[in-house]
């Protein structure tokens, strides 16, 4: 079967959903997204084309965005999900809202649908216990803007078919991803304990006054990002040549926070209603409008980042270096 020929639902038309929405319309399938929030139904339309805007910009489409526009479907009607063969939840990291969300869905699509979650915690395994056909039933991760990084995170749940989760891998490469695929079933997946370890330490360092918000963040920029793009963790130290890596780690892991307990400037950040450039309240201070210089600044460096990545594909990195061809 052809991609177009793919028709992919979409629940849930938040920032991610409708960053997804426009991940899928990019690859060439048909989508129907739902928004289970009206106003988000409302706000979808330009929020969507304005990403495909983006991806314009980026060389990314040939076709002006109405062309993909016309692949579209924003409706609140569940029934529309009945043809599609596929269909991804995006909505709140809630297990009871995700369950009333799933029972909708498998009300209308056939047994033999693909219905994925975008959850970034909840383990995979609890959420198939709210499906008719968990085996069909996988964790499909995505990374903001979906439409383009080259990130996705495939996560089997204890009942998820092989041949299931090898579909998804598959059609993931005509999305224009380099995909991961997690056979165990664990909380967070891979990127998000991978982070959260970082969170964790940088709220202690900061609780412990060892330096200025700024200075952690000037540190993980300037440091991780000038080289993540190309390495990844191990081919970094492997880079490094790993002599001195076994008696840091005898000496600092000690020291490392075991927490478990949500750090004190998060609890505020919630108390506080805090939502960053969206409300000008956050870890920074904000002015109005910052957001929206944020947003252009965010979409003029994923461009740029994007491009730079299909340079240094993982799959050809090593072809590349070798060579010294350019991978496009």
């Amino acid at each position: 079967m052809k991609v177009e020929d793919i028709r992919i639902g979409v629940v849930g038309l938040g920032l991610m959903g409708s960053s997804i929405v426009a991940a899928l319309l990019v690859a060439g399938h048909q989508v129907v997204a739902l928004a289970p929030v009206s106003y988000d139904a409302q706000e979808a339309p330009s929020k969507i084309g304005r990403q495909l805007e983006l991806c314009q910009q980026a060389g990314m489409i040939k076709n002006n965005p109405s062309f993909y526009l016309d692949r579209l479907t924003i409706s609140e009607d569940y029934d529309l999900l009945g043809a599609c063969s596929i269909v991804l939840e995006c909505v709140i990291e809630k297990i009871e809202i995700k369950a009333e969300v799933y029972h909708k869905i498998t009300s209308v699509v056939s047994s033999k649908t693909i219905i994925g979650s975008n959850t970034s915690a909840i383990p995979i395994s609890v959420l198939q216990e709210k499906v008719a056909h968990p085996e069909r039933f996988l964790g499909v991760h995505w990374a903001e803007p979906a439409f383009m990084t080259r990130f996705l995170e495939i996560t089997c749940g204890k009942l998820t078919s092989a041949d299931c989760a090898d579909h998804i891998f598959t059609l993931a490469h005509h999305w224009g991803k380099e995909p991961t695929l997690l056979k165990k079933d664990i909380r967070g997946f891979i990127t998000n304990r991978l982070m959260y370890a970082v969170y964790r330490e940088i709220f202690h360092l900061l609780e412990n006054n060892v330096a200025k918000q700024e200075d952690f963040d000037k540190a993980f920029r300037y440091d991780a990002g000038s080289w993540m793009t190309l390495m990844g963790l191990f081919r970094r130290m492997d880079y490094m040549g790993l002599g001195d890596y076994a008696a840091i780690i005898d000496q600092l892991f000690p020291e490392l926070s075991n927490s478990e307990k949500v750090p004190a400037k998060m609890q505020e950040m919630v108390q506080t209603a805090a939502k960053g450039i969206h409300n000008s309240k956050g870890l920074y201070p904000y002015v109005h409008g910052e957001a929206d210089q944020w947003d252009e600044a965010f979409a003029s460096f994923n461009n740029e980042i994007h491009q730079l990545a299909a340079e240094y594909p993982a799959g050809k990195v090593n072809d590349y270096l070798i060579s010294g061809k350019n991978y496009q």
